[in-house]
C-alpha cells in the first residue's frame, strides 16, 4: 500500500511537470523564480520606505516633546568664544598689611608658575582655572589671617612654645650624654645620635615619637598632606573643599610647594648660621653672655677656635706702637683677651679630663658642698639654667616661670610709670593708654599662671588669688600688685622638699657648682634663705 502511494505521488508530480513544460516552455521555471524574487524584493522595499517615514515622524515628535532646543545655545557659545578676553581683576588684599600681602602674593604667583602653569598652558589658554585656584588660595589665607587675629597668641609663645623648645633641648642633651657614655663603641655617631634622640623622646613624652616624620621623606610628605587637608577643611568654603580636584591641587601646592621647601630651608644649618650672623651683625655681644657661652660650651673645637682668634687679636695688639692714653686701653684689651684664653684652656682641660661626667665623684672628694642661696641662683644666668632644668624635671616649672615673669612685669611697669610721669610733666597726657597696657599685661600674667584655665597652674593660697583678681577688676595695676603671691611662691620653692632642698642633692646642683668653679675651693657658704 505504501509502495502504491509513493508511486502515485511521483506519477502525478512527473505528469504536472511535463504538462507545465509543454504549456509554458522550457524557460518557464526561471521566469517563475524571477517573479518570486521580485515579489519578495518589492515587499522589502515597501516595508523599508514605510518604516523610515514613520520613524522620522516619531523622532520629530520626540525632539519637540522631550529635548531642549539647541538652535540658540550653540550660536551663543560660539559668539562667546569669539569675544576678546576681558581683563581679570584680582583683589590682592590678604591680611590688611601691605608689607605682608606683597610677599604672600609673590609666593602664590611662584607656586602657580612652578606647579600649574608649566603644564596647564599646554592644554588650554583659558585663565579661569588659574583664577579659581588663586582665589581659593587667597580665600584660605584671608580666613587664616582672620582666625589668627582672634587667637590669643601670648600663652602659646610665652609658655607652650618655650616648653616645647626647652624639652627639645633637654632631649638632645640627654642623647648627647648617652652617646658620650658609650664612647668609641659606635661606628656611625651621627646615625646613633638620631636613634638615641628619639629613644629619649619616647621615654620623656611617653606616647609621642616623631622619628618617622623627621627621618623619612615619604612620611614627612604624608604628614604635611594630612596637615594641609585639615587646614583646607577649616579654611575653604564647603563647595571648594568638596571639589576633590581643586582640593588636591591646592593641597599639593601648599604641602610640596610652600611648607616642605620652607621646612627644608629653616632646618638647613648654613641658613641658620647666616641668619644668626645677620641678627647679631648690628649689635655687639654682651660680655657676660659671651663668657657664659664659653663656660657652658661642650664643643672642644669651638673653644679652640675662640682661643685661636683671641691669640691672633692678642698678637696684633702687642705689635701696635702706641703712646699716651691709648696704652691703658690696649692694656685692658690685652688683659681681657688673656682672661678669655685662660677660661678656654680651663674649659678644654675639664672636658678632656672627663670632669663633665664625673662631677658627682669629684664632689665627693670635697665632703660637704658649699651652699648657693636661692636668691643668688635666681639672678645668675648659669645657675638659673641648671635650676630651670631641675624644675622642669620635677614639674615645678610653673612656679619658677611665674617668679621670673613677675620680675619682668615689675621692671616694665616701673619704666612705663616713669615715662608716664615725665610726659605728664611735659604736658602730654597718655594716662589711659599706659594704664590699659599695664592692665592687659597684669591680666595676661594672671590668666597664664593663676586662673582656673592656666596649664600648668601655680598652686598657691586661693584667698590670695581671689584678692588679686578683685584688685585687678577694681583698681589700677601697680608694679607691686603681684608681690604677695610672688613672695609666697619664693617661699614655696625655698622650703618645699620637691624644689630647692632636693635640688641641692641632685647631680645638676653639682654640675652647677662645677660651672661656677666652686668645687675646687668650697669657701662660699651661706644659709638657704640668702644670708651668706
Amino acid at each position: 500500500l505504501i509502495l502504491q502511494t509513493s508511486l502515485s505521488i511521483w506519477g502525478w508530480g512527473s505528469l504536472g511537470v511535463v504538462l507545465f513544460l509543454v504549456t509554458f516552455g522550457p524557460f518557464a521555471i526561471f521566469y517563475f523564480a524571477f517573479y518570486i524574487l521580485c515579489f519578495v524584493g518589492g515587499g522589502f522595499v515597501v516595508t523599508l520606505l514605510f518604516g523610515k517615514s514613520n520613524s522620522e515622524k516619531y523622532l520629530e515628535q520626540c525632539e519637540h516633546s522631550f529635548l531642549p532646543c539647541t538652535s540658540v545655545g550653540i550660536p551663543k557659545c560660539v559668539e562667546e568664544m569669539k569675544r576678546e578676553a576681558r581683563p581679570i581683576k584680582i583683589d590682592r588684599r590678604l591680611t590688611g598689611a601691605n608689607i605682608i600681602d606683597e610677599p604672600l602674593q609673590q609666593v602664590i604667583q611662584f607656586s602657580l608658575r612652578d606647579y600649574v602653569q608649566y603644564w596647564y598652558y599646554t592644554l588650554s589658554d583659558d585663565e579661569s582655572f588659574l583664577l579659581e585656584i588663586r582665589q581659593a588660595l587667597q580665600y584660605a589665607l584671608v580666613q587664616f589671617s582672620a582666625r589668627s587675629k582672634e587667637t590669643d597668641w601670648q600663652p602659646y609663645f610665652t609658655t607652650r612654645l618655650v616648653d616645647v623648645f626647652g624639652t627639645h633641648l633637654r632631649v638632645f642633651r640627654k642623647a648627647q650624654q648617652r652617646i658620650a657614655e658609650k664612647g668609641d663603641q659606635m661606628k656611625d655617631q651621627a646615625e646613633e645620635l638620631v636613634d638615641t634622640f628619639f629613644e629619649v623622646e619616647v621615654e620623656m613624652e611617653k606616647e609621642v615619637c616623631r622619628d618617622l616624620v623627621c627621618t623619612s621623606p615619604k612620611d614627612e610628605e604624608g604628614f604635611l598632606r594630612d596637615l594641609c587637608e585639615v587646614l583646607l577643611y577649616i579654611l575653604l568654603p564647603p563647595g571648594d573643599f568638596q571639589n576633590k580636584i581643586m582640593r588636591y591641587f591646592v593641597r599639593e601646592i601648599l604641602s610640596r610647594g610652600i611648607l616642605l621647601p620652607l621646612i627644608n630651608q629653616l632646618s638647613d644649618p648654613d641658613y641658620i648660621n647666616q641668619y644668626v650672623i645677620w641678627m647679631i651683625r648690628d649689635s655687639n655681644c654682651n660680655y657676660e653672655a659671651f663668657m657664659n657661652i664659653i663656660k657652658l660650651s661642650d664643643n672642644i673645637g669651638e673653644l679652640e677656635a675662640v682661643k685661636d682668634k683671641a691669640s691672633e687679636e692678642l698678637q696684633y695688639l702687642r705689635s701696635l706702637d702706641t703712646a699716651g692714653d691709648d696704652i691703658n686701653t690696649i692694656k685692658n684689651q690685652i688683659n681681657s683677651l688673656l682672661y678669655v684664653i685662660k677660661v678656654c684652656d680651663s674649659r678644654i682641660q675639664r672636658l678632656q679630663s672627663g670632669k663633665e661626667i664625673d662631677t658627682v665623684k669629684l664632689a665627693a672628694n670635697f665632703g660637704k658642698l658649699c651652699t648657693v642661696p636661692l636668691d643668688h641662683i635666681l639672678v645668675d644666668n648659669v645657675a638659673l639654667q641648671f635650676f630651670m632644668d631641675y624644675m622642669q624635671q620635677t614639674g615645678g616649672q610653673a612656679h619658677l616661670f611665674f617668679w621670673m615673669t613677675v620680675e619682668g612685669y615689675r621692671v616694665t611697669a616701673q619704666q612705663q610709670l616713669e615715662v608716664l610721669q615725665s610726659r605728664q610733666k611735659d604736658g602730654k597726657h597718655q594716662t589711659n593708654q599706659t594704664k590699659g597696657l599695664l592692665r592687659a599685661a597684669a591680666f595676661g600674667v594672671y590668666e597664664q599662671y593663676l586662673s582656673e584655665k592656666a596649664s600648668p597652674r601655680v598652686n598657691i593660697d586661693d584667698n590670695l588669688v581671689a584678692k588679686l583678681a578683685e584688685t585687678l577688676n577694681h583698681e589700677d595695676p601697680t608694679p607691686e600688685i603681684f608681690d604677695d603671691i610672688q613672695r609666697k611662691v619664693y617661699e614655696l620653692m625655698l622650703r618645699d622638699e620637691r624644689f630647692y632642698p632636693s635640688f641641692k642633692q641632685n647631680v645638676l646642683y653639682v654640675r652647677m657648682l662645677a660651672e661656677l668653679d666652686m668645687l675646687k675651693d668650697p669657701s662660699f657658704r651661706g644659709s638657704d634663705d640668702g644670708e651668706g
